[in-house]
């Protein structure tokens, strides 16, 4: 087992990339970073150095501040207190995109190469002066040529487009008109032509929040490739296990997994082995802070016992009994003074411990599971049968035919289809052609990738407890399903992570479990303990489930039926 990273010390070079062209190569670094929201401390005293060459992947449960650091670090939000330094150009892709809808996708990618379109525009002003004033002997004018055409051999104007269209290509986007809007195209394609741009750009930093859910397996594969080349600072979160194997030159976790003091700063964790191996690690870290936790408060109990309970009977102020005067004056007395020396030294060592405990490790969430309460229905008749399904340019299947326990992995390239067929089962969108049969009386609940709850200022509890009902919801508490921290339930949810705001909808389909439960890439946006436990629960999930996912992982791990759009 490898032990964590010791922070790099600062450097400023220059180098050359693959690209072709000389840059300056700078650190992303943080120095005792906080940022609170409302009354919540999200980051406290962080200290993180990202240099040249390193692709450190950012770790840690959902709501711990990951987004938060990444857009300090871009410089989008500044710190409560500490400091965020970064390259000039430093580019960061958001989960929460922030894109105009009425902007053409042809647009955003020119927008990305405004740089290098002015250094070629740069570069024909220039070869036009000095056409003009050639004959004429013009140092100046063949001085602006020079730098001009130094410019463009470094930005490498001469392949932008082709750079362009190989990572249009790449990222499986290529076949959107360019003339398309962003807001008419889906998330996860908004997702990628925002990547796409970014990398276009080609910024010295580069700054990545969950940066694999809207790719297929093709897209991730030239992610990966793209990624193992930048020279520059990576700094990318990601609930991902297998590109954090395949990717991370490092581990960065900003959830506590070693013991801290009482009253002191939870310490960043930086790891130089892989993801999966770094789990074992941290779950030892954990296991013997909660023992150290336990062995401390044992002791400061004891300790409290035996000033408080052990100092009332030493009273010198108490008269001496007639018949007991010659014994203490010849050894009473040397016994209360040992039991009021020992009292002391209880006491010191009691206010030592009581300053120097460590806190109680972090409550590690943990799905409960489907809660009782769901029936399945008779196994005498399918729940849906659909056939020759047609959605005009997006979805065409032949059959399919779900029974009250079936168990589908629907896979395929993005734009094959696998939101658009749980969009027609779950009934919120109609087909062009062909018939969707439905069971009657069926119940059918669908995990989007994309929540929006219209009612940001609710908290959690009275978004579960509306819902559900004030009778469900006191059968099966929010609390009670280990989806929220407790210190969540009466946040407004427009303060929530997208990552718990996921599981928060998640909450709200399983605390009345439907028939027939449609998931639309479930694992992102939690962490792997979740993803795992959810994968788990659903094997004995009370009726049929249909799950749509790119993860690897969860696809190395089926064991149902599998469908694959192409």
């Amino acid at each position: 087992m490898r032990a964590p990273m010791t922070h790099a010390t600062p450097v400023h070079r220059r180098t050359t990339s693959r690209f072709g062209r000389s840059i300056d190569i700078q650190q992303l670094r943080a120095d005792g970073v906080t940022r609170s929201h409302g009354d919540r401390v999200v980051l406290r005293d962080v200290d993180l150095v990202v240099s040249a060459g390193d692709r450190l992947g950012l770790i840690g449960e959902n709501g711990a501040g990951k987004s938060t650091l990444l857009r300090i670090l871009a410089g989008i939000d500044e710190p409560d207190d500490g400091e965020a330094v970064r390259p000039v150009r430093t580019g960061i892709l958001m989960q929460e995109l922030e894109l105009p809808g009425d902007t053409t996708v042809g647009e955003l990618l020119e927008q990305a190469l405004g740089e290098v379109r002015a250094v070629e525009q740069e570069l024909e002003t220039s070869a036009a002066a000095l056409g003009e004033t050639g004959s004429a002997g013009d140092g100046s004018a063949e001085q602006r040529y020079a730098a001009a055409l130094d410019a463009a051999e470094r930005a490498d104007v001469w392949t932008a487009d082709a750079r362009l269209d190989a990572v249009v290509d790449g990222l499986g986007i290529a076949a959107i008109e360019r003339s398309r809007r962003l807001g008419e195209v889906s998330g996860g394609q908004r997702s990628r032509f925002a990547l796409a741009a970014l990398l276009v750009a080609r910024p010295t930093a580069l700054l990545l929040d969950e940066p694999t859910n809207h790719l297929d397996d093709e897209a991730v594969a030239f992610l990966r490739g793209h990624l193992s080349e930048w020279p520059g600072p990576v700094l990318f979160a990601s609930h991902d296990r297998a590109f954090l194997d395949e990717v991370a030159t490092g581990l960065v976790d900003i959830d506590p997994s070693r013991p801290v003091p009482v009253g002191e700063a939870s310490p960043v964790v930086e790891f130089g082995g892989p993801f999966s191996e770094y789990l074992g690690w941290k779950a030892a870290e954990l296991d013997r802070w909660s023992a150290r936790h336990e062995e401390e408060q044992a002791e400061l109990r004891r300790l409290a016992s035996a000033v408080h309970d052990v100092a009332p009977r030493i009273n010198h102020d108490r008269g001496i009994r007639d018949n007991n005067r010659m014994a203490f004056g010849m050894r009473g007395d040397r016994v209360e003074q040992q039991i009021s020396r020992r009292v002391r030294n209880a006491q010191l060592r009691l206010e030592v411990l009581e300053r120097e405990q460590v806190r109680r490790p972090p409550r590690q969430l943990s799905f409960a599971g489907i809660p009782s309460g769901s029936t399945v229905l008779d196994e005498g008749e399918q729940l849906l049968d659909l056939a020759d399904a047609r959605v005009d340019g997006r979805l065409h299947l032949e059959r399919l035919q779900l029974a009250p326990r079936s168990r589908v992995l629907v896979t395929g390239a993005n734009g094959s289809g696998k939101s658009t067929l749980l969009a027609v089962l779950a009934g919120s969108l109609r087909l062009d052609a062909g018939t969707l049969l439905r069971r009657k009386g069926l119940r059918v609940g669908l995990l989007e990738q994309d929540v929006a709850f219209p009612d940001a200022d609710r908290s959690p509890r009275e978004a579960y407890d509306r819902t559900l009902g004030e009778a469900r919801a006191a059968r099966t508490p929010l609390a009670g399903l280990g989806l929220l921290a407790l210190r969540d339930l009466d946040r407004p949810i427009g303060q929530l992570s997208v990552g718990q705001q996921r599981r928060l909808a998640l909450a709200l389909i399983i605390a009345r479990p439907p028939h027939l439960f449609l998931l639309d890439e479930p694992t992102n946006h939690l962490s792997l303990a979740l993803a795992t436990e959810l994968e788990d629960a659903l094997g004995d999930y009370p009726g049929a489930v249909v799950i749509a996912s790119h993860d690897r992982w969860l696809r190395r791990r089926w064991s149902g039926d599998r469908l694959r759009l192409g």
